[in-house]
């Protein structure tokens, strides 16, 4: 064991954020800590690393331990440049080194009678040298900035230069560099691309250390860790196995749980109905009774209904007319500015009902395709045609078209009016703002939260083609889902950019991968993806034959042939929800007709007739046969519509 959380219990004020969490962490084990925004990761993590104190509690460091720690916004004082703020990591090494050095000059002058002792203590400053990988530090240097996405031309910047996102990547370089036995990270894919992150996930995984992780980044999860530590109002649980393994084992829980809860809540209304029962025969035998029942019900332990958090919350996304079948088509798109080509003579096409996610490193110009498409960007060349009746939403972390003087309620009320409080309540609580911030000034939001609002704002627009830069960038895992599910049950037109590789995967239906100033499509999800670029790279051996194959994927991607196995599978998708309608309102009509016969047994003349009671007992019979046929056909549908 490297790190134990014994009984941490933390509250602000009022607030109880933490109650009695427990917890360890094994030597070299890779664990996620998860939870909703506000739930008291951060917190917990600070606790850890004593930058909080705990109110009750303790945490355990192992004795001879090291521990590292990387916050969301990690501060960097001082004018070194890249390569020397994370040289800085290996202080302790150069100064062996120096060591050995300024002693391997001394050799020659050392008396012989020392000679024995000073070789020791060389040897074993030499071993430990060694052990330290002493003599690979700066090359281990050049992979881990190279891997977070930094050039060789970049090594020299000055850190006053870089963004916030570019510190954060030196401060995670640093601190993998030190390999402190166990690492706590906090969003560390916050500002990585994809290539950034999987070569993260490859680091991490192989580390040797631990490493307990706070992260919404599903996909990354689920390829590094093996323990997932979820924190739910105020209350710890550990569940072995990655992320995905943590969601199914949850969602079990969860059920078993919420059928103790209705199974309660069934044996507390028949005990009431009982007391009241008893208390109507106003007896004092029957009286009694019932106060010794009401006494055993008080003393029942009340279970909690289990709640989630997007149980209530539903999006929909609907648009308001329907689109051509062809609903976008660029052709010979190029781009350049001074000093770097983006891309040229991009040609690619999107058809109603396709979600299609673009891809790439950070700089190779996604952003501004989708710019171009939107007209907030010129391009140097080339066409960018809409289909007939296409009504673009357009979401753009950049540029907001906000009211800064209106507060959020407003700010979606003015705009859809037909909205009731709850809608818009339950709309913005999709998005992160619960309670009282509901009320707060567009003005006074953090640029994430105006994104946020925006987004939410883009979910109500009845746009026919939406186009969306980053859309989970600020949403916690729970709010992933929910627009997840919008996008999967919505019957027009996306296209977007994303780094997060499990939205991809579950909301894409084709990637196009933009590298090299190209672009290649592939008719799948993320999965799809990475199997396919596996095949080439392991399929040929230069890059212009992978070049040649990805090529001919597009090609054959977008033959008439794919287009018409994807026109086949709508039409059997429209025909079963046909049927499956049309067998909904069979059993519609069957159980009236069940109902009526029930009440015509009732009927004094009809009991009294044996021979039209036994013809209404039959065709009675029949119903609930022909109805029993209709659920299992209904079940068959439902399955198959999946």
């Amino acid at each position: 064991m490297v790190l134990a959380c014994q009984n941490i219990c933390k509250a602000f004020g009022t607030d109880e954020i933490i109650k009695n969490a427990s917890f360890h962490i094994e030597a070299n084990e890779k664990a996620a800590l998860v939870g909703i925004n506000g739930a008291g990761k951060t917190t917990l993590l600070r606790i850890i690393m004593g930058e909080l104190s705990a109110d009750s509690g303790e945490v355990v460091l192992a004795r001879g331990k090291t521990i590292g720690y990387l916050p969301q916004n990690p501060e960097i004082t001082g004018n070194h440049s890249i390569y020397e703020e994370v040289l800085s990591a290996k202080a302790y090494v150069i100064s062996l080194e120096e060591r050995l050095r300024a002693m391997e000059a001394e050799m020659k002058q050392v008396a012989q009678e020392d000679l024995e002792a000073f070789m020791d203590s060389y040897n074993r400053l030499h071993q430990e040298f060694e052990q330290l990988d002493g003599y690979t530090y700066k090359s281990e240097i050049t992979g881990v900035l190279k891997g977070l996405g930094f050039s060789e031309e970049e090594f020299q910047k000055g850190m006053q230069e870089l963004s916030g996102g570019q510190r954060t990547r030196v401060c995670l370089g640093k601190l993998l560099l030190t390999r402190p036995d166990i690492i706590l990270l906090d969003e560390p894919t916050n500002h990585l691309d994809i290539g950034a992150i999987t070569w993260l996930e490859a680091y991490l995984s192989n580390y040797r250390g631990a490493v307990l992780i706070v992260s919404h980044d599903r996909y990354f999860l689920d390829k590094v860790v093996t323990k997932v530590i979820e924190l739910d109002r105020t209350q710890v649980s550990v569940y072995n196995g990655n992320y995905t393994a943590y969601a199914e084992k949850r969602a079990q829980v969860r059920e078993a749980l919420l059928k103790q809860y209705y199974n309660q809540q069934r044996e507390i209304k028949h005990q009431e109905e009982v007391i009241a029962k008893l208390r109507s025969f106003n007896r004092e035998k029957s009286i009694k009774r019932a106060e010794s029942r009401e006494k055993m019900l008080q003393k029942i332990e009340r279970l909690e209904k289990p709640t989630e958090e997007n149980t209530d919350i539903k999006l929909t996304l609907e648009p308001r007319i329907l689109s051509g079948n062809d609903v976008l088509t660029v052709e010979h798109l190029s781009k350049a500015y001074p000093g770097q080509q983006l891309f040229s003579d991009l040609n690619f096409e999107i058809r109603r009902g396709e979600r299609v996610a673009l891809i790439g490193d950070n700089g190779t110009g996604k952003t501004t395709i989708l710019k171009i498409i939107n007209e907030a960007v010129a391009a140097d060349g080339g066409t960018v045609t809409l289909g007939a009746n296409v009504h673009v939403g357009y979401y753009d972390q950049e540029q907001q078209v906000l009211h800064m003087e209106k507060n959020l309620m407003e700010e979606i009320s003015d705009t859809y009016p037909e909205l009731t409080n709850t809608q818009i309540r339950n709309l913005l609580a999709a998005f992160l703002f619960t309670g009282d911030e509901v009320f707060k000034r567009v003005g006074d939001l953090s640029g994430g939260e105006r994104g946020r609002l925006s987004l939410a704002k883009l979910m109500l627009s009845k746009a026919n083609l939406l186009i969306l830069d980053e859309p989970t960038n600020h949403l916690d895992i729970t709010s992933k889902e929910i627009l997840e599910q919008a996008l999967n049950r919505y019957t027009g037109t996306v296209l977007f950019v994303s780094h997060d590789r499990y939205f991809i995967n579950r909301t894409a239906t084709r990637i196009l991968n933009l590298t090299d100033g190209k672009l290649f499509n592939y008719l799948g999800n993320y999965d799809y993806y990475l199997e396919k670029s596996r095949e080439l790279s392991e399929g040929s051996g230069t890059p212009a034959a992978k070049a040649s194959s990805e090529e001919t994927i597009r090609e054959e991607s977008d033959t008439k042939q794919d287009w018409k196995q994807q026109k086949a599978q709508e039409a059997r998708k429209r025909k079963l929800q046909n049927d499956l309608k049309k067998v909904e309102e069979a059993i519609e009509e069957t159980e009236k007709r069940i109902a009526v016969l029930e009440e015509s047994f009732s009927d004094p003349e009809i009991a009294t007739n044996s021979v039209k009671l036994n013809e209404l007992h039959k065709e009675y019979n029949g119903c609930q046969q022909e109805l029993e046929q209709l659920y299992e056909r209904w079940e068959t549908l439902a399955g198959e519509t999946v």
